[in-house]
């Protein structure tokens, strides 16, 4: 729903001392020393709070990612600051923003926010909103740690932007190892024609293509509700790998329609693994279907996705395919705070603390790399078994980090 001007008003929610989250398990860093800087969020003996401005989705077509989101960085923030909320006894403030998907709305909020001196923004759902709010945050020489957002474009952005989930690249090199030698194939992809859409196309045709597999599109406009005459061009186009790539309220029909037109049994379909409320949506088919994914509740069995999803339960929730980026940027927060005492005063400095930073996060170990700022991480091959309701997700294969890498991006300042 639009964004009004009322609730562009309204009092920021604010979340510290989060007792209610788990406290931070062994192994993590420790939190920094008092400084000696003093003002508003330095590490002086004052102690003032931290602000970060959460800009991202709470309604619109990807509110659902947006809660998810939402949900880790709490439990995120939890995790990095052992319960406390606070970084060297800086209370970490936290305001939340609708931006609905709306890039217009998002650059608006993010300039209110950076209006009230909020140095470090995070959030950005949608790839659209996340390429106008990083050229935002480098005229402002603010922190912005984009999140769901997928757009390639995103990774060497500027040098104060970073991204604290997937992209399309990493999405496509998942495809890819589905199937072996591209040489000689044809790969067909369905998408929105959108910067998500665009961004999966261009990427599908630097690497299949690259790889000697002629590469087409079939692109549906986002506000499309009738996708069968798509559907049918994608079997029409008769490829060797069907490669979907789509987002939003609008899959339940495109699921439909691909079953309709009995696609699955005339090519080889790949997709990304939504979120858990969309596995039902698949139904008989979904057996035959190869998943590419970035994160299903279980997926790693690591410490860190212990906690999160301890965290997520205590709040009444479970966790999801987004769930990793808001634990993911509460982790970059607070790192980047605690290499500095606490303090937001040097966003450069703040920059330099995430460059080339390995940690370990819910999927395992993760390296922000130093030239371009792409999060270097692994992805799973899933297979759903059984369908309907009863359709639960197993990690076929974990792909490394390596295998899956973006090539490096020139930073564009």
């Amino acid at each position: 729903m639009p964004l009004t001007d009322a609730t562009r008003r309204r009092p920021v929610r604010k979340f510290a001392a989060l007792a209610a989250c788990v406290l931070l398990a062994a192994g993590c860093a420790k939190a920094g020393t008092a400084g000696t800087s003093t003002g508003a969020g330095s590490g002086g003996g004052d102690k003032s709070p931290v602000k970060v401005g959460l800009v991202y989705s709470k309604t619109g077509p990807l509110a659902a990612y947006g809660k998810q989101y939402l949900e880790g960085f709490k439990a995120g923030l939890a995790y990095a600051t052992k319960g406390t909320g606070a970084v060297d006894g800086h209370p970490v403030e936290v305001a939340e923003q609708d931006d609905a998907g709306d890039p217009a709305k998002a650059v608006s909020a993010a300039k209110d926010l950076i209006g009230k001196n909020y140095k470090i923004l995070a959030g950005s759902t949608a790839s659209g909103v996340a390429l106008q709010v990083g050229p935002i945050a480098a005229q402002n020489k603010v922190l912005f740690i984009s999140g769901p957002a997928a757009a390639d474009k995103v990774t060497g952005l500027n040098k104060y932007t970073f991204r604290s989930g997937r992209q399309s690249y990493q999405d496509t090199r998942a495809a890819a190892s589905f199937i072996g030698d591209a040489k000689g194939k044809k790969v067909t992809v369905l998408a929105q024609d959108n910067a998500f859409g665009q961004a999966n196309v261009a990427a599908v045709k630097d690497v299949l293509g690259g790889e000697g597999a002629t590469v087409d599109a079939v692109l549906a406009p986002p506000s499309a509700t009738d996708l069968t005459p798509f559907a049918t061009q994608a079997k029409d186009a008769k490829p060797d790998l069907l490669y979907v790539a789509w987002a939003g309220d609008t899959a339940s029909a495109l699921w439909t329609s691909l079953n309709q037109q009995d696609v699955f049994s005339a090519t080889k379909v790949v997709t990304g693994l939504d979120v858990a409320a969309s596995y039902p949506l698949f139904g008989p088919a979904a057996e035959k279907i190869d998943f590419l994914n970035h994160y299903f509740g279980g997926a790693a069995g690591t410490e860190a996705e212990k906690a999160m999803t301890d965290a997520v339960a205590k709040a009444g929730s479970k966790p999801d395919l987004f769930t990793p980026d808001g634990f993911t940027a509460a982790q970059m927060v607070v790192h980047a705070l605690e290499a500095n005492q606490g303090s937001d005063a040097d966003t450069d400095a703040l920059v330099k603390a995430l460059e080339g930073w390995s940690f370990d996060g819910v999927k395992g170990k993760l390296t922000v790399r130093a030239e371009d700022h792409a999060l270097l991480q692994p992805m799973f091959q899933v297979k759903l078994t059984g369908s309907g309701a009863d359709a639960e997700p197993t990690a076929v294969r974990t792909l490394p980090a390596d295998q899956v890498a973006p090539p490096v991006a020139k930073t564009a300042g």
